[in-house]
Order: structure tokens, then sequence, then C-alpha cells
């Protein structure tokens, strides 16, 4: 089941880049950003509603509430940049760079969530590496 969310995630990630290269024609890349942010601040609490897990909330842990507060800020300026970023450059180049995080994910998670490094993640990062390098130069 991840596999489909992942999958999915990668098809509405594509589409919310295409989208917002249309989006921020003529405006302020911060503003596009925070228009965003609304939406998507709606819609998830919109779904926690649906769902009815709302009063799950006061269940939620000191050390948890402070890794996903630090989580929202680092979206939020991953967001601003992005947006800055797409609005000023070509989406094909810039959207290659943004998904390079996904190299800088995984080192990141070998280093401090000390997830084990095989052969095979080694391999895959260089190629996505390369892969990006190829798409931007």
């Amino acid at each position: 089941m991840w596999v489909f969310f992942a999958l999915s995630s990668a098809v509405f990630a594509a589409l919310t880049s295409i989208l917002a290269k249309v989006g921020i024609a003529n405006i302020n890349s911060n503003l596009a950003t925070a228009i965003r942010t609304v939406v998507v601040l709606i819609f998830s609490w919109g779904i926690v509603f649906i769902t009815g897990k709302q009063n799950d909330i006061v269940n939620i842990g000191h050390k948890n509430l402070l890794f996903l507060i630090l989580s929202g800020v680092a979206t939020g300026i991953s967001w601003l940049c992005y947006y800055r970023a797409l609005q000023i450059g070509e989406a094909s180049k810039v959207i290659p760079i943004d998904k390079f995080s996904v190299v800088i994910g995984m080192v990141m998670a070998f280093i401090v969530l000390k997830e084990t490094i095989t052969i095979k993640s080694i391999i895959g990062g260089i190629l996505i590496t390369a892969g990006t390098f190829v798409l931007i130069l």
C-alpha cells in the first residue's frame, strides 16, 4: 500500500510543479506560496475532521510536536525557495534540482536516523545525482 501512496505523491508533486509554474506568473512568489499554504492548511484540516481524528491532538507528545513544528518550518522555507526558483527559472531545471532532495534525504537518513547503507542505496543515490546533473546542464 505504501507504494501506491508514494507513486501518488510523485504524480501530485509533478502536477503541483506544473500548476505552480503557471499560477505564479506575474505575482510575487511569496504571495503565491502563502496562497498555496492556506489551501494546504484547509485541505489537511478538512481531512482530519472528515476522518474524525481532531481529538487525537491532545495525545501528541512534546517531542513529536517539536519535530512536527520544525518540519513545518523546513517545509515553509523549502516552499518559499522552490516557488522563487520556479518563478525565475525553467521548470525543467528547477524540478530536478528540487528532487535532488531524495539524495540529500537519504544521506540524512543514514546519518541522523542510522538507517542501513546498502550497495543498492549507494548506486541509486549516485544515479539520481548523475541524472540531476544531466538534466540541469
